[in-house]
């Protein structure tokens, strides 16, 4: 009788360390879940789709299926094998991957667009790193059946312009159905995908090709536009596309001076906006520029590469969005944008992605209390314990 009590007696510690223990792995757990899945949900829960100004003046059911609803980001770059070490791949990826279909279940866009420079080592990848990085990209940026995906192609994709070739062009335009100079409409709104890299203006085969296939499609646009009265040899045998001015999808952005104008909390650093934009490299030369805005009159400009936000108006009414990257490599806070667009008109809204800093803080805090928690639980945090225990071995000795 008397040993089973000190049997249980004994147990007693054990248990109480078991139980410690486990509140420790669910406090750890619950840190980990919230920083790494759910956290996602908590911010991306906040952005709604922005409303169109002629929306009002339509019924709800009109308005829901007549309004495109387009998220755009852009440079993803995935890491390859000759840069990428494996923990910052693992990390990278698995933020943007959360993200991605966090919002697409949230969201529920109709199309998604990818401003170029999806992978990072495009234009030095081998096939089978080249293999291996559209693997990772279609599990990072799967999608259901009813949300389209666009990828448009940068310098990182193919190579800037003296790296380009037309094995690495061929290579991307397979995997994602990319051609210069192509037309997407998608409930009446004409979005015309172009390649930037290409437009160097130098009549190397692959500019050549783009060019004369923008320039095709430009007259196509163009004479849609016109008023059926109008009469013009020119455009009688042409194919009608919807009379809506188009947005273009690219990766380099027109021609800028610098981002000095550039405001916003995910524009360019302060010791960075000064910086002059070297033509062909930072931002479209001023010919090409005002080649893509003679042949297209665009009502909006989407473009990526400098991984930071920026809008400008060109020729003063023509404005461009640059987007900023959406990996937390390149910056502290990635967004990306939802544009509620019609035929007529359209309005963007930025949602930003969770501030690494601000998970850094919640882990150092977490961190922190752990700390705290385990001397509290060994009775190590009493006041002047360290001394107590100091002056106790100086008596016994």
């Amino acid at each position: 009788m008397l040993t089973s009590s000190s049997t249980a007696v004994k147990s007693l510690p054990l248990k109480r360390r078991l139980c410690f223990l486990l509140k420790l792995v669910c406090f750890v757990s619950s840190v980990l879940i919230f920083c790494e899945f759910l956290i996602y949900y908590v911010v991306i829960f906040q952005c709604q789709w922005p409303e169109v100004k002629g929306g009002a003046h339509v019924g709800k059911k009109e308005s829901s299926t007549s309004i495109l609803k387009a998220i755009i980001l852009a440079d993803t770059h995935l890491l390859g094998e000759i840069k990428g070490h494996w923990l910052d791949k693992l990390r990278r990826e698995w933020q943007m991957e959360r993200s991605f279909q966090t919002a697409l279940w949230l969201l529920q866009p109709d199309i998604v667009f990818i401003l170029g420079d999806v992978f990072d080592e495009g234009k030095w990848s081998s096939p089978q790193a080249w293999t291996d990085d559209v693997r990772r990209f279609r599990k990072m940026f799967k999608h259901p059946v009813s949300t389209e995906l666009v990828v448009i192609v940068g310098n990182h994709d193919i190579g800037f312009h003296y790296e380009m070739t037309t094995y690495k062009v061929n290579r991307f335009e397979k995997v994602f159905n990319f051609t210069s100079g192509k037309l997407i409409t998608r409930k009446g709104i004409n979005f015309v995908l172009v390649n930037s890299v290409a437009m160097d203006g130098d009549g190397c085969a692959v500019c050549r090709t783009s060019e004369a296939k923008l320039v095709a499609l430009s007259h196509k646009l163009n004479c849609s536009q016109q008023k059926p009265n109008h009469s013009n040899k020119r455009c009688s045998d042409v194919e009608k596309l919807p009379a809506s001015e188009p947005i273009l999808l690219q990766h380099y952005p027109l021609y800028r001076k610098s981002d000095a104008e550039c405001s916003g909390e995910d524009s360019a650093p302060p010791e960075e906006k000064n910086i002059p934009f070297k033509e062909k490299y930072d931002v479209l030369s001023q010919e090409a520029s005002q080649k893509l805005i003679w042949w297209f009159h665009p009502r909006l400009i989407l473009s990526g590469h400098t991984h930071s936000a920026c809008e400008v108006l060109h020729a003063g009414k023509i404005p461009e969005i640059s987007v900023p990257s959406f990996n937390w490599r390149n910056i502290n806070n990635p967004s990306f944008i939802m544009g509620s667009i019609t035929p007529t008109d359209f309005s963007l809204h930025k949602c930003f992605l969770p501030y690494e800093s601000r998970v850094f803080a919640i882990y150092c805090a977490a961190g922190a209390l752990l700390v705290i928690l385990i001397l509290a639980h060994f009775q190590l945090l009493t006041p002047f314990y360290f001394a107590q225990r100091l002056i106790s071995k100086h008596k016994a000795v």
